[in-house]
């Protein structure tokens, strides 16, 4: 059967090479998108025993925060749930972190985390060499250690390993390399190094501000069902000991691998579902060509027929023969799937959260295997069973002599896969015209900014470079003015969190509303800016006045804030010279001296966080009551020019290095 089924098909090259194309271009679509969902969504962390392994978030109250069900950690808290618990064997916290690395041959940020001291005992991982951080190392004063990940070690030092125990130099302060992590250490995401959160008394003892993230290990036998019951019940705890900070601040446990992946199973699955149809639809179009060739050779048949070939052994002929093509399609389609996987990694390479490798590893490899052989299997069968069902060897043998009976039900066999074929595809494009609709919509919808011809680039200024906001302004001022006197730009400013990306959510407390404690005082988004920001993104103005160069930090301090916000608190009047203090920031009130158009903060198809108080970088000066120490905000340049601005990357880059030349200036969009 193997034999003749080459023989013919060789005989055949027309229909073997349409029909391989297709099957290869449905199982390599399938085979990607499989390896997508198996990286991200099948694979086990690489943790011991990940399936105890949870997320900690706050729940925040929802009238502050209408619609957002999960929150980042307050430090007395998570420390309170830490000495209170009795479901977790492990816990720990982090947060972001940004370093300048020098001794390059450039000004080079890189993006890590601060852990505390059981992050990585919590994640049950070890260093690869080296060792990973102690307990001692986690407090001030004795918090120069650095954990390196396998990405830094090949990108910086070539993967010499004899790096461990020097040391190097992070924001201009030697740390100590204590080990290197393995490839696999992608807690979280981003991080190319981890050093030693190290909170002073001060900070742990902070339960308004949440900064955190927080991960647990459940004790063995406990679910996360009851973890969450203990978290909530000392949540309620603490609720009613300290009600100015929690009142309304619940907790939950995630499961670790839900927690990464709930934002993109959906999508991955969708996909997965899309690209089946397609393999379907290919599955549909071989089977037509098949039965299409199997009726040309129906004089063939009989013939085997007429000499004692039995049913089984021509369904098994046919069904040899679509099998071939379909292995074949399938040994094709990895090429196809290799590409695939290229172009899907990098297009989705910032919102694909993942622990396990995307590739054609050996399960992906088994997975195509099986599809090539069940669409063999699907698209050979029905072809077999109908041209051996019928066999009419007289009529067959005698073909020219008109249309047999035998013909017709061949024929309404084909118009059945021509049905099939059509309701997939309607499928595939009521689903198409569904999405097109979607982003029809979203390009519609009205950020409150306009994109054309702007571009921004990444001003990662540290504590290290500046000691005063003073100083941060100074510099900023300085290197926007020689930006904007570049050939074509129109306007230049600079933000400390872009539109859609998020960014810091602060309570307020506003002149004539009633005072509230902290923990019941409604959220903003609040964004430090400098002048001319506005202008670049082509916010408008709406009453009052923008920031200005005058805006110092000895001048009078002043806000602008967002119109969605001057309806919030002022619906009948006007918020112009009214007054407001940024809770965290107690130490003054500030005047609001304009309103400025709304802009999505938090995403395309969100109304979160329109409430927007903007504050100038230049008054970036929290008093003795603020929450934490004073550090540099690394700020966003947003250019706006009359040419395509990405051709002025170049130039905006010269233009920073000559205010001050050791600041990284990275991300060009």
């Amino acid at each position: 059967n193997l034999s003749h089924a080459f023989r013919h098909l060789i005989k055949s090259p027309g229909f073997a090479i349409v029909a391989i194309i297709v099957m290869a271009l449905g199982i390599g679509a399938n085979t990607a998108i499989f390896s997508l969902v198996h990286g991200v969504l099948l694979q086990a962390l690489p943790f011991e025993e990940p399936d105890k392994l949870v997320q900690l978030w706050h729940t925040p109250p929802q009238a502050s925060f209408p619609g957002v069900h999960r929150f980042t950690l307050s430090a007395a808290n998570f420390l309170d749930w830490q000495k209170e618990n009795h479901v977790f064997s492990s816990m720990a916290i982090y947060r972001y972190g940004q370093w300048d690395v020098t001794g390059g041959s450039k000004p080079e940020s890189v993006a890590g985390t601060k852990v505390s001291a059981d992050f990585f005992k919590t994640l049950g991982v070890t260093a690869l060499y080296g060792r990973t951080l102690l307990p001692d190392e986690d407090r001030l004063g004795n918090n120069h250690e650095v954990v390196l990940s396998y990405r830094f070690l090949q990108s910086h030092y070539g993967g010499d390993r004899s790096i461990v125990g020097k040391d190097i130099e992070l924001d201009g302060e030697k740390y100590t390399v204590v080990g290197i992590m393995g490839p696999k250490m992608l807690k979280p995401g981003f991080a190319l190094l981890w050093t030693p959160l190290a909170m002073n008394d001060k900070d742990a003892a902070v339960r308004g501000e949440h900064s955190l993230l927080g991960i647990a290990r459940l004790k063995q036998g406990v679910t996360v069902e009851q973890a969450q019951a203990e978290i909530s019940a000392i949540s309620k705890r603490l609720e009613l000991a300290y009600p100015a900070d929690d009142k309304g601040w619940g907790g939950l446990v995630v499961n670790m691998r839900d927690d990464t992946v709930s934002s993109v199973r959906p999508a991955l699955l969708m996909m997965l579902g899309a690209v089946a149809f397609v393999l379907l639809i290919a599955c549909a179009n071989v089977a037509n060509l098949v039965l299409a060739r199997a009726l040309s050779r129906k004089k063939e048949i009989a013939i085997r027929a007429a000499l004692g070939a039995s049913r089984t052994r021509l369904i098994l002929q046919i069904m040899t023969e679509s099998l071939i093509v379909s292995l074949t399609g399938g040994a094709l389609g990895l090429i196809v799937a290799h590409f695939g996987i290229e172009l899907l990694t990098k297009f989705f390479a910032d919102q694909l959260p993942r622990f396990g490798d995307i590739g054609l590893n050996l399960t992906v490899l088994f997975f195509a295997l099986a599809v090539s052989v069940l669409t063999g299997l699907v698209s050979g069968l029905l072809p077999a069973l109908s041209m051996s069902s019928a066999v009419d060897i007289h009529d067959s043998l005698k073909q020219g002599l008109g249309r047999t009976d035998s013909e017709a039900s061949k024929g309404g066999a084909r118009g059945a896969l021509v049905v099939v074929e059509v309701a997939l595809s309607l499928v595939l494009l009521i689903g198409a015209g569904l999405m097109l609709r979607s982003l029809w919509n979203l390009q519609k919808t009205d950020l409150g900014f306009d994109r054309q011809n702007a571009m921004s680039v990444d001003v990662l200024v540290s504590k290290k470079h500046f000691t005063t906001s003073e100083q941060e302004a100074s510099f900023f001022r300085d290197a926007l003015e020689r930006v904007r006197a570049l050939p074509g730009v129109e306007a230049a400013g600079a933000i400390d969190n872009l539109p859609i990306q998020g960014g810091s959510n602060q309570p307020v407390a506003v002149e004539g509303h009633p005072v509230l404690p902290l923990s019941e005082q409604p959220e903003v988004s609040v964004r430090v800016f400098t002048p001319g920001y506005m202008k670049a993104m082509h916010i408008p103005v709406l009453e009052g006045r923008d920031v200005t160069d005058s805006d110092s930090p000895d001048s009078a301090s002043v806000v602008v804030i967002s119109k969605a916000m001057a309806k919030q608190f002022w619906p009948n009047e006007s918020p112009i010279g009214h007054h407001l203090t940024l809770s965290f920031f107690p130490d003054r009130v500030r005047e609001v001296v304009g309103v400025v158009g709304d802009v999505k903060q938090d995403g395309v198809d969100s109304n979160a966080g329109m409430s927007t108080v903007y504050w100038p970088v230049a008054q970036y000066k929290p008093g003795a009551g603020a929450i934490g120490p004073w550090s540099a905000r690394p700020l966003t340049m947003v250019v706006r020019s009359s040419t395509p601005p990405q051709a002025l990357t170049a130039a905006i880059t010269n233009a920073v290095h000559q205010v001050n030349k050791d600041i990284p200036v990275d991300n060009a969009l």
